[in-house]
């Protein structure tokens, strides 16, 4: 079941790049942004990883702290930051616990095939713990306005 606004985020611990620990919990008091996207270095995984790093003193700005969440493994977005000088949390959800957990992982369809995968989504969680707005299917080239946009209250 698909998280909405008013729900409470659920809690999760995962690996960051670097293979530390971040929990969401040790965030309380500070508003969270969770993206949630496929796969680390795809053209709209790309776009949007590097959007947050080019908007990262905006979203400073607004106190906020974003998280990337995908189902690849700590290598993988080890090398994505590398890569592209992101510099900011990637999560690796390998299971994919989380995002199911957040209501995102599910059967997808692309060019007639059938797989299971991540839907791009983009939760902003208040300093609470409770869910604020939620961007399903999020296009990357837009992401920053639209959360950036949420987050000053625009």
């Amino acid at each position: 079941m698909p998280l909405d606004a008013g729900d409470g985020a659920p809690d999760f611990t995962l690996p960051d790049q670097h293979g530390e620990p971040v929990s969401l919990s040790a965030l309380r008091g500070q508003t969270v942004v969770v993206y949630f996207y496929p796969r680390a270095a795809t053209p709209g995984c790309t776009t949007q990883a590097c959007g947050v790093r080019d908007h990262r003193q905006d979203y400073e700005g607004t106190g906020a702290v974003v998280l990337g969440v995908s189902p690849d493994p700590v290598e993988k977005v080890r090398e994505f930051d590398h890569k592209y000088g992101l510099d900011f949390p990637l999560l690796a959800d390998e299971d994919h616990a989380v995002a199911d957990a957040y209501g995102v992982w599910g059967e997808r369809s692309r060019y007639g095939r059938r797989y299971m995968g991540v839907e791009r989504t983009t939760f902003v969680i208040g300093p609470d713990g409770v869910i604020e707005r939620v961007f399903r299917r999020v296009k990357p080239a837009e992401h920053d306005e639209l959360v950036l946009g949420a987050l000053r209250g625009s």
